[in-house]
């Protein structure tokens, strides 16, 4: 486990999608957050006390949390100086990046000096095993996407807490950094080789006979030419009994990719229901999450309603107003 309290790193971050670790720990692990480190430039905050390194570390934080995602999982030279005084200051460093802290030299050898840790987050287990397919027993529902960094994780989590409030037996199965974090635990499933995906999945949410629910977190989407390998692996390891597809209103292309259209919702449900059929060939759509951010809330409402009378499903923005008919319809 990673040493809490935690310091939060923005670094020079502008662009608001790219600090999604260090918002979703804010959000979901408040408890573990004692404030936040930026640089002048960066734009963002999360609402946490702003601090230097050497203010977070008085103020009790064990670990920096390098919390930024960016195309390709790098290391920029001003991340590692922070690392480097967060090190110095005592604290341990904890990073969810494909390019890993193990492999910097100054950070390893500072880190050996202070007597501290380095935690790489994105590290999938060893020895996995090849998916087999095979049905199981268990309770699976898997949040999809109509393109990658559409709410999966949020709504997986909003989900978990909706079950479990009501008494019912629910697990976070988390497959990415971010959730990692948050839960403890997981496989960072766009660190697994591609033959090995639907496996790791099949041993993260294995059969269970209690009755409870394993709520798996989606990665990427079938439509982005980049990451439709992973979220195809997912859907065939998860065995979904239910998916629930996530979307961000007002996207204008696919993340990462100007002039690609984001695709259709009834179409993104229609393939994604397909490709699970593979392993799961009862699987079921049981309602839609939208990320509403860009409209007020009169307006989220109404395309709420819109778009559950053209799909024919409960939709929702689960943070503006809960999961609890998307439950309804799971378990109905």
């Amino acid at each position: 486990m990673i040493p809490a309290p935690l310091l939060l790193y923005l670094g020079h971050n502008a662009d608001p999608m790219g600090i999604k670790t260090s918002r979703g720990l804010a959000i979901f692990a408040p408890e573990k957050c004692v404030g936040e480190f930026r640089h002048d430039d960066c734009p963002q905050t999360l609402g946490l006390p702003r601090m230097g390194i050497a203010e977070g570390a008085a103020a009790g934080a064990r670990t920096l949390v390098l919390g930024i995602a960016n195309s390709g999982g790098t290391m920029e030279a001003s991340l590692v100086e922070d690392a480097l005084a967060a090190i110095e200051a005592g604290m341990n460093v904890a990073a969810g990046l494909h390019q890993r802290l193990r492999d910097q030299p100054r950070l390893v050898e500072a880190a050996q000096a202070k007597g501290v840790e380095l935690f790489d987050v994105r590290e999938p287990p060893a020895d996995l095993p090849v998916g087999n397919g095979r049905p199981r027993s268990g309770r699976r529902v898997l949040t999809v996407g109509t393109d990658c960094s559409a709410g999966k994780m949020y709504t997986t989590l909003a989900l978990t807490r909706a079950l479990q409030a009501r008494g019912i037996a629910a697990d976070f199965r988390a497959t990415g950094q971010t959730g990692i974090l948050i839960a403890g635990s997981g496989v960072p499933v766009d660190a697994v080789v591609a033959d090995f995906i639907s496996g790791a999945i099949e041993q993260l949410a294995p059969a269970r006979e209690d009755g409870g629910w394993d709520v798996i977190e989606g990665q990427g989407s079938l439509s982005h030419p980049s990451f439709a390998g992973v979220s195809t692996g997912l859907l065939h390891g998860a065995q979904p009994e239910a998916l629930v597809l996530c979307h961000v209103l007002g996207r204008e292309h696919m993340r990462g990719l100007p002039g690609q259209p984001l695709p259709g919702l009834a179409e993104t449900l229609a393939m994604n229901l397909a490709v699970a059929r593979l392993t799961s060939p009862e699987v079921r759509a049981v309602g839609v999450s939208v990320n509403t951010s860009a409209l007020d809330e009169d307006a989220a409402r109404a395309e709420c309603g819109r778009l559950e009378d053209e799909l024919a499903l409960p939709c929702t923005d689960p943070m503006r107003f809960g999961v609890e008919r998307i439950v309804d319809r799971l378990l109905g």
